[in-house]
């Protein structure tokens, strides 16, 4: 790493080709398409080679770069797409239906159905479900309620139960 610090190229490159499959699969959570996921790659290894004189070896290495890239995912959306508030009422309309039937399936299926997700419910599933954030954090995160927060979350939830009913439909098929 002290290497990569100093700005030597092929150690820069050594800790890209060590982490970048891994820290891809987390873009690619965030992202639409594989174009997107590349680009939130480059976007996060741009951040990590100019911060990583801030790492305080305080925690994992692999950890602190996932929340570089988490934090880089999280900025691009927030740029690109803005989630709608909703309100009191409306969120108290919202039933959050049992994902029991997620279990059941593949991860790379699961992350194959929450790429269709929008944007915005694709990045609120994947703060609370996959990073474990608190529907507080989401909402600071993302400069949105934590109703809208919970709102996003079941309405992702009830969309992959219907994704996931037609895949496991298909592949029995």
């Amino acid at each position: 790493m002290k290497g990569s610090i100093a700005g030597d190229p092929r150690m820069q490159e050594a800790l890209y080709n060590r982490y970048a499959p891994k820290m891809y699969a987390v873009c690619l959570r965030y992202a639409g398409n594989n174009d997107d996921a590349q680009d939130l790659l480059q976007e996060g290894f741009i951040k990590v080679f100019r911060n990583l004189e801030r790492f305080r070896h305080e925690g994992s290495f692999e950890g602190w770069l996932r929340r570089v890239f988490v934090n880089t995912s999280i900025e691009h959306y927030r740029r690109k797409v803005h989630l709608n508030s909703i309100s009191d009422q409306e969120e108290k309309g919202i039933e959050d239906a049992s994902v029991t039937v997620l279990d059941q399936l593949a991860e790379r299926d699961i992350v194959q159905l929450v790429q269709e997700l929008s944007p915005g419910y694709r990045a609120v599933f994947n703060l609370y479900v996959i990073e474990g954030y608190s529907h507080k954090e989401i909402a600071d995160m993302l400069q949105i309620s934590e109703g809208t927060s919970k709102s996003q979350l079941a309405r992702a939830k009830s969309i992959l139960q219907k994704k996931v009913a037609e895949f496991l439909g298909e592949k029995r098929k």
